[in-house]
């Protein structure tokens, strides 16, 4: 073999060498890339399916928001709709009973609720003064007249100042220790969860 042969045979021998050499780094750094591109895929499904769960939540969270929201304003507005009519209904009340104050059923209410009064602060004996609006003032006095005569009642007297209420009384010891409210405005006041009540089971349709 001649020297030109060699050295073609050893440059030849050399290149294939780093030939195999380059094509073994090209497929080593494919394959990394490939490795690379799946498990930066995995990565963005993770982010994608995270991201698609954290908007459902949200939307789940603003539906029971908006929801929440339109019961609140609904139980307001229904709120607001009964303490209306109840008070329409007692305003009427009120008219109804200022019209019928001079009547006998009036007075035998009076003569009812200054005997119930009694009893509630230490019965016929009790030293007790009277209070009644300006309008009732006569009326009282009679009733109170009535009932010491037949011995119903005993140490009572009818205060000379007026009270402001619609009518009825309120009663209250001398001594100024017990006060029993029997006014026409606290009995309606009494009423009106009663009634509340009434006209929100007439609302929701309830017998």
């Amino acid at each position: 073999m001649s020297s030109n042969s060699a050295l073609e045979h050893m440059i030849d021998k050399v290149l294939a060498q780093k030939e195999a050499e380059l094509i073994s780094q090209i497929d080593s750094a494919y394959q990394e890339s490939l490795d690379n591109l799946e498990s930066s895929r995995g990565k963005l499904e993770a982010e994608r399916t995270r991201i698609v769960e954290a908007a459902r939540k949200q939307a789940e969270n603003l539906k029971r928001q908006i929801i929440g929201s339109a019961r609140l304003a609904a139980r307001n507005q229904e709120l607001l709709t009964i303490e209306n009519a109840v008070n329409k209904a007692f305003e009427e009340a009120k008219k109804k009973l200022q019209a019928s104050s001079s009547s006998d059923s009036y007075k035998e209410l009076l003569k009812h609720m200054v005997e119930e009064s009694i009893s509630a602060v230490g019965g016929s004996n009790a030293a007790v003064i009277i209070e009644r609006n300006k309008n009732d003032a006569e009326l009282v006095r009679k009733v109170v007249s009535e009932l010491q005569d037949s011995g119903k009642l005993q140490q009572a007297r009818v205060s000379d100042q007026h009270i402001d209420v619609l009518g009825g009384i309120r009663i209250k010891s001398s001594d100024g220790t017990m006060t029993y409210d029997n006014t026409l405005d606290s009995r309606i006041e009494r009423l009106k969860p009663l009634i509340r009540k009434n006209i929100a089971q007439m609302l929701r349709g309830v017998e």
